[in-house]
């Protein structure tokens, strides 16, 4: 390999300490020649994370590589008294794709989108002003987060002898580089399309019925724009219990997470669902202590109540477990302590049994941690736009009734709505969909087709009324059917599903089997991931695949395939006829095809991988 005198860095301050370890990394590349890549990785890494006066902590407003790709913002002052075909309110995934969808042919609209990002935990640079989320998931921030541990080893950053802070100076860097990729995309497709994008907070004006709009600019000026339709696609806000003092400094919620600025040593999560058990993952692979604090006595319960199939609950449990997350179980937090004038020393939260009352002997009572993160759920964001005025109805979360067509109630019958203003499932698939039917409903007229009828609204998908879901992707519609969108946990390891339980098989009549592929039975999964499952739910009369339940390295992408051998009504037999290339986690399919037809002989060869696996993460011989 070269030496490092083939690399030129910027000038820099670059500590005694760095130096000292460049010359023990140059040692490793002289004598193992296979540590090369990820010791010259770790050393540019390291060089990134110095300044050239000294290191200075990673923030928001040091990002830098958006400034020639800014989205030209129109002041709302220069639209003042200007009419649309369409406004399209909130930029995140489902409005861009909304904006686009009726900006391009052959709709041909014209289109503006208003946004409030700062209002929304938003990622910004603020040396630019940019809104560094915009087109992006409300966790966006999670995933690349997610992506950039898997990346960057802390572990061996501070093996080389580099501060906290410079590690999470990286991992900042890395995260916004993610970030800027996707709101650069949908920054070049806006300007594009001819959309016109404004920044400030929209609300329906009082009196002016449901087609003029008040913009509140960031200077809190005030303009006025009219549409001829409207579509609320404003994303939902964490639910923020009573009682948690929540400061955006050491206790936040699943947004205000977002502005974290230094890499805690310990964390404290409160939440079963998707959203805590992706953050703990997340807080562990990046070297924090993380506590799962939950209500359920029986975590794997917990997971269950959110769709999750009893065994890839229980396999996300264990591997919680293996991971090394402490689970405090049927507990809450009664009191927080947090210092106000101190911020490196941990904060203390009193735990009480769930309902309140003491936990039992031999549970802890306090737990120290540098910070707390309460993920308990979302809510619609539909506060602060005057639904009222314009005659538009809620639910008692805030979640926007609409019909069918996801047309509200508004008086002058021109407001739509899509994606989390709805309610569950809060997902931005089924957000998106929603958003593309509702410019389909509108615009209608504009779409020419050979079959002139438009009146078909479903889409087939296996068994009696749950064939109907739709394709405008309603609540009712969504709420009724398993059949309508896959789900997916971003942990790692991932998991995912898409349609029945053995459970759910079981409720609706059907006499349901079970085939199961560990990692560990495919080659691939057993040399570079062996934790986890694969499950195909049959039905025993015909064969047919009901369900598919993954979870396991790349869990959120096999997930499709299933989803099309459920959709396609595809037997256990057609796996077992079809031919999966080698060295693939799809191999698991035929695995678990062949288990459905071999059952002793499954649990036989489970048994023996399962033995297998149980040695290997011990560390000892295998069986």
């Amino acid at each position: 390999p070269p030496s490092f005198s083939t690399f030129t860095t910027t000038p820099c301050s670059i500590s005694n300490s760095l130096l000292h370890h460049t010359k023990n990394t140059a040692y490793i590349l002289h004598h193992g020649h296979i540590m090369w890549l990820s010791s010259v990785l770790l050393f540019v890494s390291a060089i990134n994370s110095i300044s050239v006066n000294g290191f200075q902590p990673a923030s928001l407003h040091r990002h830098r590589s958006t400034s020639t790709q800014r989205l030209h913002v129109t002041a709302a002052q220069d639209i003042s008294g200007a009419k649309f075909d369409l406004a399209v309110i909130g930029a995140g995934p489902v409005g861009v794709s909304a904006a686009l969808l009726a900006a391009r042919a052959p709709h041909n609209k014209k289109v503006v989108l208003i946004d409030a990002p700062r209002a929304s935990g938003a990622l910004m640079n603020e040396a630019t002003g940019e809104d560094l989320s915009i087109g992006g998931p409300t966790g966006l921030f999670s995933k690349a987060l997610r992506d950039t541990g898997k990346r960057i080893s802390v572990s061996s950053l501070k093996g080389m002898g580099l501060r906290d802070d410079s590690v999470w100076n990286e991992i900042v860097n890395s995260c916004l580089e993610l970030a800027s990729s996707n709101a650069r995309d949908t920054i070049r497709q806006l300007e594009y399309a001819g959309v016109t994008y404004v920044q400030g907070a929209a609300a329906f004006a009082d009196s002016r019925g449901s087609s003029s709009l008040f913009i509140t600019s960031p200077d809190m000026s005030v303009s006025t724009v009219s549409s001829d339709k409207i579509l609320l696609a404003t994303g939902s806000t964490p639910f923020r219990p009573g009682g948690i003092p929540f400061d955006g400094k050491r206790v936040f919620d699943s947004d205000s997470i977002n502005t974290l600025s230094r890499l805690p040593k310990s964390v404290a999560i409160t939440g079963s669902g998707i959203i805590a058990i992706e953050f703990a993952k997340i807080f562990k692979n990046l070297g924090s202590d993380v506590t799962l604090i939950i209500r359920d006595n029986i975590p794997r319960n917990a997971l269950m109540k959110i769709g999750l199939d009893k065994d890839i609950a229980a396999t996300l449990v264990a591997d919680l477990v293996r991971s090394g997350i402490k689970i405090e179980r049927g507990a809450q937090v009664k009191k927080f302590t947090v210092p106000r004038d101190n911020d490196k020393a941990p904060m203390v939260l009193e735990l009480e049994a769930k309902g309140g009352g003491e936990r039992p002997s031999g549970e802890i009572t306090t737990l120290k941690c540098d910070i707390y993160l309460a993920a308990v759920g979302r809510k619609p964001n539909t506060m602060n736009l005057n639904l009222a005025a314009a005659g538009i109805k809620t639910d008692q979360y805030g979640g926007i009734a609409v019909d069918s067509d996801l047309r509200s109630t508004a008086t002058g019958g021109n407001v739509y709505a899509a994606g989390d203003v709805l309610g569950r499932p809060f997902l931005a698939s089924t957000g998106m969909a929603q958003g593309f039917a509702a410019i389909r409903r509108m615009f209608r007229d504009d779409i020419v087709k050979e079959d002139a009828d438009d009146s078909g609204d479903s889409v087939d998908a296996t068994v009696g009324d749950l064939s109907m879901t739709g394709d405008n992707f309603d609540p009712k519609s969504l709420a009724a059917n398993p059949f309508a969108f896959p789900i997916g946990v971003w942990s790692s390891p991932e998991a995912s599903y898409y349609g029945l339980s053995t459970q759910q098989c079981k409720e609706m009549g059907i006499d349901a089997g079970e085939g199961v592929a560990l990692y560990a039975e495919c080659l691939r999964g057993l040399v570079f991931s062996p934790n986890g499952l694969l499950k195909l739910v049959f039905d025993k009369s015909n064969g047919r695949i009901m369900g598919v339940h993954i979870c396991g390295d790349d869990a959120c992408e096999l997930i499709h395939y299933g989803m099309q051998l459920v959709k396609s009504k595809h037997t256990i037999d057609d796996v077992l006829s079809n031919l999966y290339s080698a060295v693939t986690f799809h191999e698991m399919y035929r695995i678990a095809a062949l288990a459905a037809v071999d059952e002793a002989g499954a649990r036989k060869r489970r048994a023996a991988a399962g033995r297998a696996l149980a040695a290997r993460n011990r560390g000892g011989p295998e069986e």
